[in-house]
């Protein structure tokens, strides 16, 4: 595959995910409570705090997600910094998802599998992050 090409196919689909973080991001500030629901009890603080600071990663994630792969900062790319940060921010929200099965497997059917299926769809998020950090190298 030319290099071109590459650099278009990384530049459109980390913004396809950079739009997902947005989404999902201002989801935290505009609906909260069900995103309160499934933070961990085991964690300190408030769930709003967690929900806010998710809510928050997930923008800031997705601003360098939508830097040109061109731009580099002390030697080091914006995007792919980005793409480290997207699956960093994805395996440490894992644990919710987690406790979210758990929490609601007593739940009826179509919500308990709601829960369940989060939990293969954040396993396609980090094959997603892994996939631009490979084309990132080649392009």
């Amino acid at each position: 595959m030319k290099v071109t090409k590459m650099n278009n196919q990384l530049e459109r689909s980390s913004r396809i995910l950079g739009l997902l973080l947005v989404v999902t991001g201002l989801g935290h500030f505009l609906l909260p409570a069900p995103l309160d629901a499934i933070v961990p009890p085991f964690l300190p603080f408030e769930p709003r705090f967690w929900t806010y600071l998710s809510g928050v990663a997930e923008l800031a994630v997705a601003a360098l997600l939508y830097v040109p792969g061109r731009v580099v900062w002390r030697g080091y790319q914006v995007k792919r910094f980005g793409i480290w940060s997207a699956l960093a921010l994805f395996v440490l929200v894992y644990p919710a998802n987690i406790y979210m099965a758990i929490d609601w497997s007593s739940r009826p059917f179509n919500e308990a599998v709601v829960a369940y299926l989060r939990l293969p769809l954040q396993f396609g998020l980090f094959y997603w992050c892994w996939k631009l950090l490979k084309m990132g190298k080649t392009a």
